[in-house]
């Protein structure tokens, strides 16, 4: 389980966004380090809290947080003992997970164990104990949003989807994997100083549920496990290809697939991987950059540049679109262009054979 996207060159986008690349605004990271409880309580934006530290020494926390339209992604580091009382907005839910060695932590009195992660509703105050040394990634999502995405691409009710309890076990691999994901999704926003698009922004969100429906803190249900049989696979797989290539321009993504397709997140992964032994994000991106070599091999012909061809493609950041075509076909953007037009050059040049 990895967020497997970023960037408008990423294939996941939310159902219904429109093809402009228009930048996103809101899409921010900050890092702050307090040296005080209260601090540290007040820097997380949204919430409602009280930190209270309970072991003496000087107070040292960290905290990155990504703010984007309908989610909050964070990790916060606490160096003492704290009892927080916590609350968020209304119709949002927290998701809360320590990292493997974040050491002892309580809900409502209740252990966080080693394998499971904490689970709350906005509106609803609660109490988190946690010990020195601790850390914690947490996501916020808005309630429409969490709503949407449940129905839509997991094609299921949240009613049915959200935990009924405080500490929700998903197994140490799971748990594991689900914060290597979003260390991941931190460390290179951070990194990243170019904003996001609107597509780009609720692809970041969309992998964020997919990673949580993936580690099992929103279980699909049990009725979504039937799979269509072969011929429907390929046609599935077949019927994604042609709406891609039909939308060549912007990044057509999962969510937006099982949402024109029909079938659920779980159901489109299945058929891709049975026909092509891939993801479907993989799979969309390859295709979209195998569309745009073979505009860059004939631009010679239309004084075409690496730009055009990108643009056309729906790849709005070249810098990205240039390392997942190198990562990909072993050679810049720009080299293959300049072979075209070398070829192009040499095919003018040679004299008439008699």
């Amino acid at each position: 389980m990895t967020i497997e996207t970023f960037s408008d060159s990423a294939a996941s986008s939310t159902p219904g966004i429109a093809p402009a690349p228009a930048l996103h605004a809101g899409f921010h990271v900050q890092t702050r380090v307090a040296h005080d409880a209260d601090e540290q309580a007040r820097n997380l934006q949204g919430w409602h809290q009280t930190y209270d530290q309970l072991a003496s020494g000087s107070f040292v926390g960290g905290l990155t947080e990504l703010c984007l339209d309908d989610m909050q992604v964070f990790v916060e580091t606490t160096s003492h003992t704290l009892r927080q009382t916590c609350e968020v907005q209304k119709d949002a839910y927290w998701f809360g997970i320590p990292t493997r060695g974040a050491g002892a932590g309580r809900i409502d009195a209740q252990m966080i164990g080693s394998d499971a992660l904490a689970f709350r509703p906005g509106g609803i105050e609660f109490e988190l104990l946690t010990s020195s040394g601790y850390e914690i990634f947490g996501v916020v999502v808005q309630g429409d949003a969490l709503r949407r995405y449940a129905a839509q691409v997991e094609q299921v009710s949240l009613a049915d989807a959200l935990p009924d309890k405080e500490v929700v076990s998903i197994g140490a691999d799971r748990k594991e994997r689900l914060c290597a994901s979003l260390r991941a999704l931190l460390e290179r926003s951070a990194a990243s100083g170019a904003p996001l698009s609107r597509s780009a922004c609720d692809s970041l969100q969309a992998a964020v549920l997919a990673s949580l429906f993936d580690a099992g803190a929103l279980p699909a249900s049990p009725g979504q496990m039937a799979m269509p049989v072969r011929a429907r696979r390929q046609s599935i797989v077949s019927e994604a290809r042609d709406y891609v290539l039909a939308h060549r321009d912007r990044a057509v993504g999962v969510p937006e697939l099982c949402e024109r397709l029909h079938v659920s997140r779980r159901t489109l992964q299945y058929c891709f991987q049975d026909v092509l032994g891939m993801a479907p994000a993989h799979y969309v991106r390859a295709l979209r950059l195998n569309g745009a070599r073979r505009d860059l091999c004939n631009a010679s012909r239309d004084s075409r540049s690496v730009q055009d061809v990108a643009t056309a493609w729906g790849f709005w950041h070249l810098s990205q679109f240039a390392t997942d075509y190198r990562k990909l076909f072993g050679m810049r953007p720009s080299e293959t262009l300049k072979a075209a037009i070398g070829a192009q050059a040499a095919t003018k040049s040679r004299p008439f054979a008699h």
